[in-house]
């Protein structure tokens, strides 16, 4: 008989070999996957770098497989959305300041205590890797016995600590949230910052029959027209992924291409276009879609997510500011660059990149955007303007100023009903103005939207 159809079980010393190689391979992917999280905050704490980048460039060089890299990431954002009551808990347990050159032992620090209070690592993972993080920081290495016994406490009391706290006013910076106070008022504001603080569901724009695909999946419908789903996991293993049916694309995102109306056989210019989600729905829609951006490598990732998708468009790298096709069009969706500080809930790093002078910057390039876009429109034609911010200057001030400025256009009030966009998403005007604190009457998972704001403009004939 041979040794496979008779296999020998393995002495003690062997099983105990077999089971330290394991513990060791479990705490070098561990460490790994902690060292991947630490990167990427110290890329956007100190370096003022945004996070998607900085953590795709981390998690590549540590080659973590798709599990791992989903745990890093948690613990990132996680430290990003709660940082500042983080980091006051930690504070309670370090008696003296600590100096300047100390490597990357803060970030390790918030990223351990973000595993110990929010997300129920256990401790003695939680505090062992992190120790074992600071010895291999060449700066931060004589830390270690200190993080060792800040964390045990951390672990032991710091619970408690934590929920005695203001998280919005420890996270949030002062010049926002004043900001926030003036245009949605106090109580609106506070509501707008807690929603942002929570990680968001999933959400994705379907071809067709989402009452369906939302079963198959496992989301809702929500009024919008939009999926949404709590606990999708890895994108790619959803039912209709491979086959095209739909893609991911907040709902609030989803509204803007909506207001151009019937597009179905018209020439759509889409200003700005990547990532893509809006040229998608514009050409699912019966649109001949030119989409312009600026960036050739997000155009390359747009175009690869069209043809998974089964839809097509011209894609053309250019400056927006500077493109001309010789042409003009009978719908253009303009959605802006600006400060995105609607989107904290999907992009912490948010807080931390942005500032108050950024605003007047990027209102000044919107103008430019708006008045060049003018300019390839035909006449009769309407033109949507969109920015994921909350700030007025970069909305409602900003269509102010561009239809004092051209008296050849008017604004075109919301025609979705209202069950699709509610009475209290419109401006007195009749624009689009979403929140962070809407779909607060959702189920606890499901809640909330980014914030948008849309104009529908109709050129004179």
């Amino acid at each position: 008989m041979s040794d496979h159809a008779n296999p020998k079980k393995p002495g003690p010393r062997a099983a105990s070999r077999s089971h330290a190689t394991t513990r060791r391979s479990a705490n070098t992917d561990g460490l790994k996957t902690r060292d991947v999280a630490v990167s990427a905050l110290y890329s956007v704490l100190v370096e003022h770098r945004p996070f998607d980048d900085a953590f795709t460039r981390a998690a590549a060089a540590r080659d973590l497989v798709a599990r791992d890299r989903a745990f890093a990431r948690l613990i990132a954002t996680t430290v990003l959305r709660h940082r500042g009551s983080l980091q006051a808990v930690l504070n309670t347990y370090i008696a003296k300041p600590l100096p300047e050159r100390m490597g990357r032992l803060d970030e390790i620090l918030l990223a351990a205590t973000a595993q110990l209070l929010l997300l129920q690592t256990p401790p003695h993972a939680a505090i062992s890797l992190a120790v074992d993080q600071c010895r291999a920081d060449s700066s931060g290495k004589r830390f270690a016995s200190l993080a060792n016994a800040v964390l045990r406490r951390v672990s032991e009391s710091g619970q408690g600590r934590l929920q005695s706290l203001d998280d919005v006013v420890l996270t949030f910076p002062d010049w926002l949230l004043s900001r926030w106070n003036d245009s949605y008022g106090a109580v609106g504001a506070r509501q707008i910052a807690r929603a942002s603080l929570a990680e968001p569901a999933l959400d994705l724009t379907v071809k067709s029959d989402p009452e369906r695909w939302a079963e198959r999946i496992g989301g809702v419908v929500l009024p919008t027209g939009s999926i949404r789903c709590a606990q999708a996991g890895r994108v790619e293993d959803l039912p209709g992924y491979f086959d095209g049916t739909w893609w991911v694309q907040d709902a609030a995102a989803a509204l803007p291409a909506k207001l151009l109306g019937d597009i179905a056989g018209l020439s759509v210019l889409d200003l700005c276009a990547a990532p893509g989600g809006k040229t998608a729905q514009l050409a699912a829609a019966g649109a001949e879609v030119t989409a312009v951006d600026k960036s050739a490598g997000r155009l390359q990732r747009l175009s690869e997510n069209l043809k998974r998708l089964g839809l097509a468009a011209e894609t053309v790298v250019s400056d927006a500011l500077t493109f001309s096709p010789g042409q003009k069009f009978d719908a253009i969706l303009l959605d802006a660059p600006c400060t995105a500080t609607g989107t904290i809930r999907r992009h912490p790093d948010i807080l931390y990149l942005k500032r108050p002078e950024d605003i007047p910057a990027l209102a000044d390039l919107q103008k430019r955007l708006l008045d060049h876009a003018t300019e390839l429109l035909k006449p009769g034609g309407v033109l949507v303007y969109c920015t994921c911010s909350l700030e007025p200057e970069e909305g409602e001030k900003q269509i102010e100023g561009f239809l004092a400025r051209h008296r050849d256009f008017a604004r075109r009030p919301i025609m979705l009903d209202e069950e699709t966009i509610p009475m209290s998403w419109r401006t007195p005007d009749g624009d689009l103005r979403t929140l962070p604190s809407h779909f607060a009457d959702l189920s606890e998972g499901l809640q909330g939207l980014d914030g948008f704001f849309a104009a529908s403009l109709v050129k004179s004939c």
